[in-house]
């Protein structure tokens, strides 16, 4: 079976799905207060998704299968999650190249969560040409083809922006996406984009502020293999960005996904994870595999609890869980 029968027959026994009525509209983003008993705001995120499943990677049609349908428990879960507030997806929301198939399937599928849902992009979303080289390797697409599909992403998913921003309770939520339509890195911010970053912060200098973008900060990660801490899997510009968090200490967190880091990695939960000696960098694992790990962020006001839920055997690991302090 080839990629397109595959996913056509995804599709298909995913049924008939109604319009995203459900997204989470940037530019409908209005301020939450804490509004439940227990005075927090859950948000589950979502790591690279891949959807429906990298074939490049996983050959085997019956492990396909078991990967698509660990996806779809992860639904179910969540789903289930009745003080959910809302899902943040971390980019890398489609399989390997942004075309119209995988976006078609990919919509399909958000349109199955009972939650309000925000996006960010990833750099399978746009930066790749629709076929691999001859040497099976991904090919870097034009600025014409990379605007094109930053243009499908936001159809896709009834955005007209790619970075916003979002107030709950006291805290700032920042989402940026890597949307450079020339840089040779992988997740590179444009500078319009961090002329508004660097002027969201300034209008909140009193908010503590959680930072969502596809790729970590350099260092937050062990070296546990030959990508991790190199240029194509941090955020790009490096020095601009990182000048931006020294200037702005209420940012609290940056939260990733983009290096696959499983939750069993030493890497996922460790004092590693801390960049300047105050900011703690919160990586996801991605959704592409059979044990899938979703990390939720408890808002209180006075603190974010971190806590990872093991969606293949329906368990919390409670020593990934962590308290960051406000």
């Amino acid at each position: 079976m080839n990629r397109r029968d595959f996913i056509r027959k995804l599709v298909i026994c995913g049924g008939t799905i109604g319009l995203l009525g459900k997204l989470l509209d940037p530019n409908l983003l209005r301020a939450e207060p804490f509004s439940n008993a227990l005075e927090y705001y859950r948000i589950v995120v979502l790591g690279d998704p891949h959807l429906p499943v990298r074939e490049r990677e996983v050959k085997d049609l019956t492990k396909r299968h078991k990967i698509v349908d660990a996806k779809n428990k992860v639904v179910e879960d969540i789903n289930s999650w009745e003080d959910v507030k809302q899902i943040n997806v971390m980019g890398d929301i489609v399989a390997q190249f942004g075309t119209v198939e995988e976006y078609a399937y990919a919509r399909q599928y958000f349109a199955r969560f009972n939650k309000p849902i925000s996006f960010i992009v990833g750099n399978h979303d746009y930066i790749y040409a629709d076929a691999f080289s001859t040497e099976g390797k991904f090919i870097r697409a034009d600025a014409v083809s990379r605007e094109q599909k930053l243009n499908r992403f936001k159809e896709a998913f009834g955005q007209s922006v790619l970075f916003y921003s979002q107030t709950v309770g006291r805290y700032l939520l920042i989402f940026l996406s890597p949307d450079s339509l020339e840089s040779s890195h992988l997740t590179q911010i444009s500078e319009q984009q961090l002329v508004w970053f660097r002027n969201e912060l300034e209008k909140h200098p009193a908010a503590p502020t959680i930072i969502f973008f596809h790729a970590p900060l350099a260092g937050t990660l062990l070296n546990y293999n030959k990508d991790v801490n190199t240029p194509n899997f941090i955020v790009q510009p490096k020095d601009a960005v990182e000048k931006i968090i020294n200037d702005n200490p209420q940012i609290l967190l940056w939260v990733s996904g983009h290096t696959h880091t499983s939750a069993t990695n030493p890497s996922y939960a460790s004092s590693v994870n801390a960049f300047g000696g105050r900011l703690t960098n919160i990586h996801n694992a991605d959704m592409d595999r059979e044990t899938i790990w979703t990390n939720s962020l408890y808002l209180y006001p006075n603190k974010v609890l971190i806590k990872t839920f093991n969606h293949k055997e329906k368990v919390w690991e409670a020593d990934l869980e962590r308290t960051i302090y406000i």
